[in-house]
């Protein structure tokens, strides 16, 4: 649809506002876990499965919703993950046992589908250049900024009001951010007869998912080497290949493969699969200090501090870097300090006091190289995804996010429990975090060999989508 309408401060409050109501609010619900379940008269294994629902139905949405926006409309699938929002969060609001909890849960999942992918695609259509990478910035501030923010926000607003008032406060800025996205115009791909989707892909990709996440979250509870695991594991990888290869076949397709031909694209998001893997160094440090050094939970908590503030302060800073010399630079860079950062929690040999301030300095590093990799790795993706597939393209970046993050978090779980169930702590903890050095180190690969040097340099985002050296299809 062309418009000459240009993205406004407004319009990119609106966006940050829904993208909170997933990454502040939603995620809130893992640190009010003893409260909810005390509250509603659940048991723990309900509440943690009512947790985990969100990420899995958005993480098996997501690529379906992104390219459901560029069919149907950017800003109305924005608005259905708006009211999807307030839906789920008046679910948990109201609820009295697990049923409306995971209904809610399930919901909220679905809305971060909707809005994630399609607000990205709003800022593509609406912003170019420098502007676009400043919206971007603060749509990572909104996700980054939110996921940090959201343990101490959730345990304040639950201590002092009360759990239920997290959702309370998800459906006000919901609310105004779809008042706030009002005068933003339609936006999608130009296109001439009847509506179609591809309804069997969408089916093959959702068994597909569904095996690949209870695969990696439950893979540990049921044995790797259990027949229900190997058979998810086989479902997955038979899933994959049925799905390329069906898609591969049709014109109306869930995800176009030749996205992928574009070398800054997949280097973005593969990267971003990478360096969201990394995540699993939280699970490892926080279980190891705990156990291993003695510390509460809001001790290990306080140690993380730095990882909020550093990732908050330097997200506009690589916005600014970035402006300056093209994104391959800051990438590289963000992701070696993550590494380092990363690198420096495996020192477990070190003393107590010695060792808690190493965690404290490499969760800092963890987070200032995040921030400084956020927008350029963000703005690569988008300014190299075709106009008329941006949705399509942001939810697969997106997605690759949660998977990383997942399979991260599942593979260093694995091995510091194995190792740590012969009674060494320290070796544990040491050889669960090298796992997360190797998926830095990979990710910085991934960049540079893939990210080419003149990516997301001023003079190459401000052109229209297709006329830069990279191509889609080339």
């Amino acid at each position: 649809m062309e418009t000459s309408y240009k993205g406004t401060d407004k319009m990119i409050t609106g966006i940050v506002f829904g993208v909170i109501t997933f990454w502040l609010f939603a995620q809130a619900m893992v640190n009010v876990v003893p409260a909810v379940q005390e509250d509603l008269g659940i048991s723990l294994g309900t509440v943690n499965i009512a947790i985990s629902l969100t990420a899995l139905f958005s993480g098996m949405f997501i690529v379906a919703a992104g390219g459901l926006a560029d069919k149907i409309g950017r800003k109305k699938i924005a608005y259905i993950g708006f009211i999807l929002s307030i839906v789920g969060s008046l679910c948990l609001v109201l609820a009295q046992g697990s049923a409306l909890l995971i209904i809610g849960r399930i919901i909220q999942g679905l809305s971060a589908a909707c809005i994630m992918p399609s607000t990205i695609a709003l800022m593509k259509a609406y912003f170019e250049g420098k502007d676009r990478q400043r919206a971007l910035s603060y749509w990572s501030i909104g996700s980054w900024g939110g996921s940090g923010i959201a343990s101490f926000a959730g345990g304040a607003i639950a201590t002092t009001m009360g759990w239920r008032w997290i959702f309370i406060f998800s459906i006000i800025f919901a609310i105004i951010g779809m008042f706030l996205l009002k005068e933003t115009p339609e936006s999608k791909q130009k296109s001439t007869g009847a509506f179609k989707f591809d309804y069997s892909g969408l089916v093959i990709f959702i068994i597909t998912m569904i095996a690949l996440n209870v695969f990696i979250n439950y893979g540990s509870d049921l044995g790797w080497t259990s027949p229900l695991t190997i058979g998810l594991l086989a479902v997955t990888i038979i899933g994959m290949i049925v799905f390329i290869k069906v898609e591969k076949s049709k014109d109306i397709v869930l995800i176009d493969f030749a996205v992928f031909k574009n070398k800054p694209y997949t280097g973005a998001t593969i990267s971003n699969f990478l360096l969201n893997a990394i995540a699993g160094t939280l699970v490892v440090a926080n279980t190891y200090v705990q156990v291993g050094r003695g510390f509460n939970s809001f001790q290990s908590g306080m140690l993380s501090l730095g990882y909020l503030v550093a990732v908050l302060a330097m997200i506009r800073v690589g916005e600014k870097i970035l402006q300056k010399v093209g994104a391959k630079s800051p990438m590289i860079w963000g992701a070696l300090i993550t590494t380092v950062g990363v690198a420096m929690m495996g020192l477990t040999f070190l003393p107590d006091l010695t060792y808690t301030i190493i965690v404290f300095i490499g969760f800092a590093l963890f987070g200032l190289g995040l921030g400084i990799y956020a927008t350029p790795s963000t703005d690569t993706s988008v300014s190299n995804a075709p106009a008329d597939k941006v949705g399509e393209a942001a939810g697969v970046y997106k997605m690759a996010s949660s998977l990383g993050s997942a399979f991260g978090v599942a593979i260093s779980a694995a091995v510091y429990g194995a190792i740590a169930a012969n009674g060494n702590l320290e070796t544990a903890a040491s050889i669960g975090i090298i796992v997360n050095v190797i998926f830095g180190i990979l990710s910085i690969l991934s960049i540079i060999f893939m990210v080419p040097g003149d990516a997301g340099k001023t003079s190459n985002a401000s052109k229209p989508a297709g006329s830069n050296r990279h191509p889609i299809a080339e």
